[in-house]
């Protein structure tokens, strides 16, 4: 297997949105300081001297222009009696409102000097802090979820546990529309995989935010945007898609278990409704989801180093899943100067889990112990927010209040039973999990000439209440002594300002966020490893970017920030989850927030048909969060645990590229480059669960790459083609190491109808090579695992405008 074979296969589907921005200012008279009404203002392009647009001052000598692009520009001032006035205006990437001031007309006999600038022009308007990509033209993922239309985007991988790693990293904060969510923010990132791709605009990379945003994540930020209409009247749009699965087999099952899916089946209806008026903005987005996937199919070796007998297993895990996203609200434009709105988002998804995981003696397969089980889960999420903004008289200048409310939950039984002749078992575990967040957040924005100012605060109440009970079988392997319940609350009390200042030749970014934190855990007194606990911690978050324009097509930033990750609920929870009945994956209570700081020299060169960007990128980690695995001696049979642990201090230096190429008119090209060196110290801790067990690594380091190249064409009367290639290179983990995996995807759309409808055919992972192999070295144990989860999609779909 070579990784030059995704080399062959070239697109991208990136495509950045057009910046523009508002312009206003007030007129007087130089003098007497009194408005001057009617006055006439006027905006030319100073590289063309070609006027792009004039207004007519009101009664209180107020102007606005509106969605004037990127550029440099003269402004021109004129009214009668009075001498015209002439200021340079510069309209850069980083600022969407704009306030000149205002500007006093002199009465005529009056000489004013001109005033000049060198012209500069963007040609492609993202700014080098952030990425954004339409899902639209992502056609080799038509028909996928949020996560899948992630896997082709320059800089991010997912997992097959519905992370979201970017540039390494899977400590990704994810927001929709801005703002945290529920889907997003509960249970690892899960809920990505059940958002349809089909409702989202388009999908933003901010990997050094700014101190408005949460200080959370690592890597930095993904936001997803939703489809919203602004034309006037009824509009929308209504879709359905299906699709099959598994379409090959990649390994046989271990002799006498139940079978795997194959081909199966999936459905997923949409419908978005939005009506327009002067004053109002009612929209409505509605999905369902029936399917059936391969959601783990997991091979594993274990050799044991102490004399025990060696272990060949199988993990299948064959689901069937029903879900249904309601997303609705209300934009209400009170006045000019005042605008409520309402949203509420809801999501229901219930699943059924079977499987078998058979263990084998690998010498002689002869079954050891066959595990049959059961899951059947619900959950829900439910977010609601209610934001009320008050602009100022001048455009930009304005004050947003807003409640937020996110919640989610988990409803779990799990049956599982071992039917061997050393232990006939069948034991049930219930885990209820819930989370309710309370969000208030003060925002204010006050544009000036050549920038603006941010400031604003935010309180996050988080409450996470958690039932466990379990009902044994005989010589059962549930754990009696973790306990029935634990409470997990965390409040963040945040306050931030960030200055935005641009000119022609540089543009400055500079800003602090606080954000006390308060930690309280409590946990059954049942709990024997555990105690409960709190903390409180200050934290004090800065960030900067300078940038530098070179000249009219070159530029480069440099960008510092510090963040942070605090453990999720799942890391945090102390009842293990039965992935594997003797592989138990269990949260740490006594787990800490880890802290990066973040380096990056970013530099972009913009050609007629093309462009180019690159980053190089440094962070140091402290207190690093990861899991570990060790044996359980006192089991009765071997039994591994794989727990979160702070492992000290930790470095990544990366590199990525992405190139753009517009090789004709109908074909684009687009290649993704991330290269990374990970960094661990070495390190020696303690285990409390479900002994006091030491542990220590060695110092690891490795070097690692993923490779991303596409290639868009488009064949006329409404025909477009894409193909996808991604290749991951091998890379480490603690005490181990996941091998390099490539997939090739394609995307086929029509337009008919006049444009209103589209028809597409998309299939992903179409070789089937996009399987997992990870190699773990224990204490006293060796785990190789192979994991042939469902890839290979085949999609349908078709979707009407109206």
């Amino acid at each position: 297997k070579t990784f030059l074979t995704p080399l062959l296969f070239l697109f991208v589907f990136q495509v950045f949105a057009q910046q523009k921005a508002t312009v206003s200012g007030k007129v007087l008279d130089a003098g007497t300081e009194e408005p001057l009404p009617y006055a006439t203002i006027t905006i030319t392009k100073q590289n063309t001297e070609k006027m792009f647009a004039g207004v007519i001052a009101d009664e209180q000598g107020r102007f606005v222009f509106e969605e004037v692009p990127v550029g440099n520009y003269m402004v021109s001032f004129s009214f009668v009696g009075y001498e015209t006035k002439k200021i340079p205006l510069l309209i850069g990437e980083l600022n969407h409102s704009y306030d000149v001031g205002k500007i006093g007309l002199a009465a005529s006999g009056q000489e004013l000097e001109e005033v000049s600038v060198i012209a500069k022009r963007e040609i492609v308007s993202s700014g080098l802090d952030k990425k954004s990509f339409s899902v639209e033209d992502n056609i080799s993922q038509s028909g996928g979820s949020a996560l899948d239309a992630m896997r082709n985007l320059p800089g991010i991988t997912v997992d097959p546990e519905g992370k979201v790693l970017l540039r390494g990293s899977d400590n990704v904060s994810v927001l929709i529309d801005g703002k945290s969510s529920s889907l997003t923010g509960f249970g690892n990132q899960k809920g990505l995989a059940n958002i349809p791709a089909s409702n989202i605009e388009s999908i933003e990379i901010i990997n050094n935010p700014s101190a408005k945003y949460n200080a959370a994540g690592m890597a930095g930020i993904v936001n997803i945007i939703y489809k919203k209409e602004k034309e006037t009247g009824w509009n929308g749009e209504a879709g359905f898609t299906t699709g099959v699965g598994e379409l090959t087999q990649r390994r046989g099952n271990l002799p006498n278990i139940s079978d795997k899916y194959a081909f199966t089946p999936k459905l997923n209806p949409n419908v978005s409704l939005n009506y327009r008026t002067g004053k109002v903005n009612l929209f409505l987005q509605a999905d369902g989801i029936i399917r059936k996937r391969v959601n783990t199919n997991e091979f594993t070796q274990r050799d044991y180093t102490d004399g025990s007998t060696d272990i060949s297993s199988q993990f299948l895990e064959n689901r069937s899943q029903k879900l249904y996203n309601i997303k609705g609200g209300l934009d209400w434009d009170i006045n000019k100067n005042n605008t409520l709105t309402l949203f509420a988002l809801r999501q229901y998804e219930e699943h059924i889990d079977l499987g078998d995981v058979p263990y084998d003696n690998m010498e002689t397969g002869e079954r050891r112990r066959l595990w049959l089980w059961r899951e059947d889960e619900q959950t829900k999420f439910i977010n609601y927010s209610a934001s009320f903004t008050h602009r100022f008289e001048q455009p930009g200048h304005e004050f947003n209040l807003t409640y937020l409310y996110t919640g989610g939950g988990e409803d779990e039984l799990f049956s599982f039973s071992d039917s061997s002749a050393t232990r006939q078992s069948d034991d049930v575990t219930h885990l209820v999990v819930n989370e309710y967040v309370h969000n208030i957040s003060l925002d204010y924005v006050k544009p000036l000439r050549a920038g603006r100012m941010e400031l604003g605060s935010k309180i996050s109440l988080r409450n996470i209440p958690i039932t466990y009970i379990i009902e044994p079988g005989q010589n059962s392997i549930l754990d009696p002594n973790l306990g029935e319940w634990s409470k997990y609350k965390e409040d963040v009390y945040a306050f931030y300002a960030n200055y935005v200042w641009q000119s022609n030749n540089y543009d400055l970014e500079a800003g602090m966020r606080f954000e006390p934190t308060n930690v309280k855990y409590n946990l059954d007194p049942a709990n024997a490893y555990y105690d409960n606990t709190s903390y409180q911690y200050s934290p004090l978050f800065l960030n900067i970017r300078l940038t530098r324009n070179l000249d009219e097509v070159n530029t480069l930033s440099l960008f510092y920030n510090r963040r942070v990750d605090r453990p999720g609920e799942f890391e945090v929870r102390p009842f293990p989850k039965y992935d594997d009945p003797e592989i138990l994956k269990t949260g740490n209570p006594a787990l800490r927030p880890q802290f990066t700081q973040n380096f990056e020299l970013a530099y972009k060169y913009f050609w007629s048909i093309g462009s180019a960007y690159s980053s190089l990128f440094y962070r140091k980690i402290g207190g690093i969060i990861s899991r570990i695995y060790t044996t359980d001696a006192q089991a009765t049979d071997a039994i591994i645990n794989n727990i979160p642990q702070n492992l000290g201090k930790g470095t990544n230096l990366g590199l990525e590229l992405v190139v753009d190429q517009q090789v004709t008119d109908q074909w684009n090209l687009n290649a993704n480059l991330n290269w990374y060196r990970n960094h661990i110290n070495a390190f020696s801790g303690t285990l409390l669960y479900p002994y006091a067990q030491p542990f220590e690594f060695a110092e690891s380091s490795t070097y690692t790459w993923n490779f991303k190249v596409n290639s868009n064409l488009k064949f006329g009367q409404g025909w477009d083609f894409q193909l996808t290639s991604v290749y991951y290179a091998p890379d480490i983990i603690p005490q181990g190491r996941i091998k390099d995996r490539y997939s090739l995807d394609f995307g086929l759309k029509k337009k008919v109808w006049s444009n209103k409808a589209e028809i597409w055919l998309a299939a992903t992972d179409i070789l089937n090579t996009f399987q997992i192999e990870r190699e773990i070295e224990g204490e006293n144990f060796n785990l190789t695992a192979f994991n042939y989860y469902e890839t290979q999609v085949v999609t349908l779909g078709f979707k009407y405008k109206f």
